[in-house]
């Protein structure tokens, strides 16, 4: 049964209605094939582009949705719903569109946002670093200034869409303080640019993470985004809404495993399935209301990493009382996939580091202050 979601306008209850249609049509059929054999949906990103689902968050004018997060949201809910790994390769593309979309001249944005929201360009982010972690005030990726541009020089791990990526957002050392982080649109290819093979996971296998060795890469002056050295309220900005669409992804998740329990049991009204009901809607509240704290300018830093928590253990539990409630029957239901990929998002959602929390980092950092506008 498809949930009953409160939207702000009568054009988001249209989308929402979009995208389940596409999602049935374009991912359902293909997701257990394609995450079983580990293999990359090529054409599917320009689809959903022309399905009007990418860039959603962004203005119109370049070729986005012109949504509010609290709606861009639960469209990745639903998507998740069918395929969590699709989901979250969107959530990817379109946190790697925010520092142009957002912090980008005019220049930058007419140049590359048309391309990013009609599904032509796919990007890709990194999410840590070996011995860093996921702190972003930690970099040890640095881009050197030469020829009016950079040479980016340094090692990511994680980074999403290695290899099929058109472009990345890349944040690297530019100068000798901890705060000196620049934000840069990394292109996804190049002489100097070498990937390792992808990085083994127990889900969401069909969108690789590998690992990037920038060996030189040549960044012009144009891909500099914002101001040199001040990047990291660019990288802060990216990690708080990264929580919010893994929240949204694991929700996802979470719902599509417990209404295949709930269809499949013997009593629906099991305490069980009540529980996790309980849960799934926790999560989709918590990370709804930091959503629209982050649509009306608010903080949400807190919220959305209580949400992003809350959700990974709502799918956690209820992939894993569907195998448990289906028994022998589990083999015929995707929910075997449902649990590892509910894994990998728990996983994610784990911070490497700093002491379990990458925001620790910022609020210990000497002279974080000196980051400005």
């Amino acid at each position: 049964m498809p949930v009953d979601r409160l939207l702000p306008s009568a054009a988001a209850h249209d989308l929402i209605a979009r995208t389940r249609a596409f999602a049935d049509r374009e991912l359902t059929p293909r997701a257990g094939a394609c995450e079983a054999e580990a293999r990359y949906p090529t054409g599917l990103f320009r689809t959903l582009g022309r399905a009007g689902l990418s860039g959603l968050p962004y203005p119109v004018r370049y070729g986005g949705g012109g949504q509010p997060y609290e709606v861009y949201l639960q469209v990745l809910e639903e998507l998740a719903a069918r395929w969590v790994g699709l989901a979250d390769a969107v959530h990817v593309h379109t946190l790697a569109c925010l520092p142009a979309a957002v912090h980008g001249t005019d220049a930058q944005r007419e140049q590359w946002l048309p391309g990013m929201f009609d599904g032509v360009l796919i990007g890709g982010h990194g999410r840590a670093e070996p011995h860093v972690g996921a702190d972003p005030s930690a970099v040890a990726c640095r881009a050197e200034r030469t020829r009016g541009g950079h040479l980016l020089v340094g090692t990511q791990v994680e980074l999403a869409h290695g290899g099929r990526a058109h472009f990345h957002t890349v944040f690297a050392r530019t100068g000798p303080a901890r705060p000196d982080v620049s934000c840069f649109l990394a292109p996804g290819a190049d002489e100097y640019l070498y990937f390792g093979p992808p990085e083994p996971s127990l889900g969401l296998r069909a969108f690789p993470t590998t690992t990037a060795y920038w060996d030189g890469v040549y960044l012009e002056p144009e891909r500099l985004i914002g101001v040199r050295d001040r990047g990291l309220r660019i990288a802060f900005e990216i990690l708080d809404a990264g929580r919010l669409g893994a929240a949204a992804c694991a929700t996802g998740l979470a719902q599509a495993a417990l209404e295949i329990a709930t269809d499949f049991a013997a009593r629906p009204d099991h305490a069980v399935l009540a529980e996790r009901a309980g849960a799934i809607d926790s999560a989709r509240a918590m990370y709804l209301d930091a959503a629209r704290r982050r649509d009306a300018g608010l903080s949400y830093t807190r919220q959305a990493s209580v949400a992003e928590l809350v959700a990974v253990e709502a799918a956690m539990e209820a992939s894993t009382a569907a195998v448990r409630i289906l028994g022998a029957a589990a083999d015929e239901f995707p929910v075997h996939r449902y649990a590892r990929e509910a894994a990998t998002l728990h996983r994610r959602a784990t911070p490497t580091g700093t002491g379990g929390d990458p925001r620790a980092a910022r609020r210990d950092t000497a002279g974080l202050a000196a980051v400005g506008p």
